[in-house]
């Protein structure tokens, strides 16, 4: 029997759209939930709907210059791991990097009250004790920014244990801890997200002869996320004093919901311990796309598209990653990686079947990046001008190394953005790029 037609019968009975998602579509619902946001707090209706989008404001703007002759404590704390290091830029606004400590993202391992969570965070710093009056953190979960800088949680994500932090103000609480243990208290401690942090470094790493006519932050790693300047005026602040007319706005987008989930996205979300959130995130990003398509193979196997050898490995007890999902598809027929062992016991029939499965994942979650970017790039109001286009910082180990989907990503832009809009982007990565800007946000926050 013809695979292709196999492949597709079984997506198209489990919800999961064989064709992709179209994506024009998405970056319509994107924006009509991002313009929700903008005019009510995410949760708060708005006509029949309510916005999945947070759209926080920053109070912040790319700075005219980098920094030059200054030193910054940077700390970068997301996912898994609190990175932690000093940024020193020289008279040119060259930066250099030292000190750099990785330890574990506190609250991790075990739920941690508000004491113990910041004081956690202060013993993560100590060899970076008074090295700096400044400090730039990038928190990279939901948080309220303040306009002094400072940051409110909202929420975690990530798995992260700490429901006493909600609610508090990061900056000033860190302050007190790092007081606590001796340091001289910080002059500043300036909050952003990861997404901030990516549109500030594109905006301070501009190649001789380039020019933007804005910039856009996105993240695809464990999590995922976007960040665009916005022009436009912003209901909800509306009546705060010394509003700017422009700032960054972090979408928080990994949240946003106005999407079709699959029997296997369901089945993936309730094993997380915040089922219900984080739709989209849990579609894409690499910390969740390896357990919904592991759903989807358990799934097959179930339904005996498997040869029997190979549905026996997928059976209740199998776990899949990302990392796993790359390895065979950039090998498929490598007997080193879980994926490529377990096909060697089976036909050619599962090795098509198999791969066509994981690829399909791939292409979704392309899809929706696409959308995400053009959606930002749209709402800047900028990019008409071919010469130049509006500058996306890309980030996140997912977005550099998942097989083939960066081409993807490219080829959907081309359609929705240049062709279609006569819109036009540039899609930037560099190393260290959210050190950087997270130090450049420390010093000029």
């Amino acid at each position: 029997m013809n695979e292709n037609r196999i492949l597709s019968a079984f997506l198209g009975q489990y919800g999961f759209d064989s064709e992709g998602v179209g994506v024009n579509g998405i970056i319509d619902a994107l924006l009509y939930d991002m313009e929700c946001g903008l005019r009510k707090n995410s949760g708060e209706t708005h006509g029949a709907m309510t916005s999945s989008h947070a759209m926080i404001p920053t109070w912040m703007l790319p700075p005219e210059m980098s920094p030059k002759n200054q030193s910054v404590v940077v700390i970068d704390a997301g996912g898994t791991n609190f990175r932690s290091c000093l940024v020193s830029f020289d008279g040119s606004g060259k930066s250099d990097i030292s000190l750099l400590q990785r330890s574990t993202m506190p609250a991790i391992d075990r739920e941690l009250l508000k004491s113990e969570f910041y004081s956690a965070m202060a013993e993560n710093l100590a060899h970076l004790k008074n090295k700096a009056t400044r400090v730039g953190f990038c928190f990279s979960y939901p948080m309220k920014i303040l306009p002094d800088g400072d940051g409110e949680v909202i929420y975690f994500s990530k798995e992260v244990k700490a429901p006493e932090v909600i609610g508090t103000k990061v900056g000033a609480n860190l302050a007190a801890s790092l007081a606590a243990k001796g340091w001289n208290r910080p002059e500043k401690i300036t909050l952003l997200n990861d997404t901030v942090a990516a549109l500030l470094a594109g905006a301070a790493n501009i190649a001789d002869g380039r020019r933007y006519d804005s910039f856009v932050g996105l993240i695809l790693g464990t999590g995922m996320n976007t960040a665009y300047i916005e022009s436009g005026a912003i209901p909800k602040i509306a009546g705060i004093p010394n509003t700017p007319k422009s700032q960054i706005i972090v979408c928080e987008s990994g949240n946003f919901n106005k999407v079709t989930q699959s029997a296997f996205d369901l089945a993936a979300d309730k094993k997380t311990t915040t089922p219900g959130v984080h739709i989209t995130e849990k579609m894409c990003s690499g910390g969740y796309i390896g357990q919904a398509a592991g759903e989807a193979l358990k799934q097959a196997a179930t339904d005996g598209l498997f040869s029997s050898a190979v549905a026996r490995a997928f059976g209740d007890s199998f776990a899949l990653t990302l990392k796993d999902m790359d390895q065979f598809l950039y090998g498929p027929y490598r007997t080193d990686t879980l994926l490529g062992e377990i096909a060697t016991r089976g036909t050619d029939a599962d090795y098509h079947l198999l791969y066509g499965i994981l690829d399909a994942f791939v292409e979704r979650c392309a899809r929706y990046m696409a959308a995400l970017i053009a959606a930002s790039v749209i709402k800047s109001g900028k990019g008409a001008h071919p010469a130049r286009p509006v500058c996306v910082l890309c980030e996140g180990t997912a977005f550099a190394k998942t097989h083939n989907l960066k081409p993807r990503i490219i080829g959907h832009l081309e359609a929705v953005l240049t062709k279609e809009r006569h819109l036009y982007y540039e899609l930037v990565s560099f190393d260290n790029a959210i050190t950087v800007g997270t130090a450049i946000a420390g010093l000029c926050g």
